[in-house]
């Protein structure tokens, strides 16, 4: 991962600043004492975090989406930096912090993002097509343009699941140009729509960053909540049935396998397409994250959502 601009900023190992709580837990140690796994980002990265023999009358109480002044001592574990808390505390509105700092945020704007997408969608050639996807779009102008991706992982920032989407936008145009063959429209609809359910699939703290999963993110997930409102806005635009069936067998398998959540794999060439697009955005994603935080020539700590690969930055 990226470094904390916390840990940027340390000195002799000593840092002190400001930072977003994204996980909260009370554990014990191997001597049976309590203490808080913290991690705590900023709009660099994150680090993961530790209040030893935590006393919640002593230290307080937290709670993700908390914006924290810390201060403490960065040391390496297992491969990775670590933060042992000696004082921490809520962040007032007399704190001189730049809020802005704190959360990461789409190196793209939302608001030309969601425009870029419409842009695309009003000149499908296909008419069933262009009003379904533009239909889903205004229904959802409000929540998309700042959503995050993910919890943690890739685009795991404000507006980044617009970023995500339209990445795999202009691969998928790419695509289309090296493989005429493909439906154009049918490969662009499901990618700009592959995602769209994780507005209900997350939760969201006060910053806008995802803190975990509603109940129905959890019982059913964007996969298949995507593939519900595919076919309730095909019905009520009189959409055909097979179109909408190509849609929603997109939106089930983008994920390539049943262990990864797809309930099929994918049976047609866009459905593929969209997949592996999807695949290689968030490993990419993941793979230039990690390699900011080395030197040029060295390699990463194993990289767990990369089947703990160590990667090797080139000089």
């Amino acid at each position: 991962m990226a470094k904390i601009l916390l840990s940027e900023n340390a000195q002799n190992g000593r840092a002190e600043g400001f930072g977003i709580i994204r996980s909260v837990d009370i554990k014990k140690s191997t001597a049976g004492s309590p203490y808080l796994d913290l991690l705590i980002s900023d709009c660099n990265g994150e680090i993961r975090s530790k209040i030893w023999d935590y006393k919640k009358e002593v230290h307080g109480s937290y709670e993700v989406g908390d914006i924290v002044k810390v201060r403490g001592r960065i040391s390496q574990y297992q491969g990775a930096e670590q933060l042992t808390v000696d004082r921490i505390r809520l962040a007032t509105d007399e704190d001189d912090y730049d809020i802005e700092a704190l959360i990461p945020t789409a190196p793209e704007n939302a608001q030309q993002m969601y425009d870029y997408l419409r842009g695309l969608a009003e000149n499908f050639s296909d008419p069933d097509y262009r009003k379904l996807v533009l239909f889903l779009m205004e229904k959802h102008r409000l929540l998309l343009p700042r959503y995050p991706a993910a919890v943690k992982l890739h685009h795991a920032q404000i507006s980044g699941l617009l970023y995500h989407t339209c990445t795999l936008v202009r691969m998928a145009l790419s695509v289309c140009d090296v493989y005429p063959q493909l439906d154009r429209d049918l490969l662009l609809a499901g990618t700009i729509l592959h995602d769209f359910a994780k507005i209900r699939e997350l939760e969201t703290t006060q910053s806008g960053l995802a803190s975990g999963y509603t109940v129905p993110g959890q019982l059913l997930g964007h996969l298949v909540m995507g593939s519900e409102w595919i076919a309730e806005a095909g019905k009520e635009l009189s959409v055909s049935d097979e179109k909408i069936v190509l849609l929603q067998h997109m939106m089930i398998s983008h994920h390539g396998e049943p262990e990864f959540g797809a309930a099929k794999q994918p049976m047609f060439p866009e459905a593929e397409v969209l997949s592996q697009l999807d695949l290689l955005d968030a490993r990419l994603f993941n793979m230039f994250q990690e390699l900011e935080n080395v030197e040029a020539g060295t390699f990463t700590p194993p990289v767990w959502s990369l089947d703990h690969r160590r990667l090797y930055k080139k000089k």
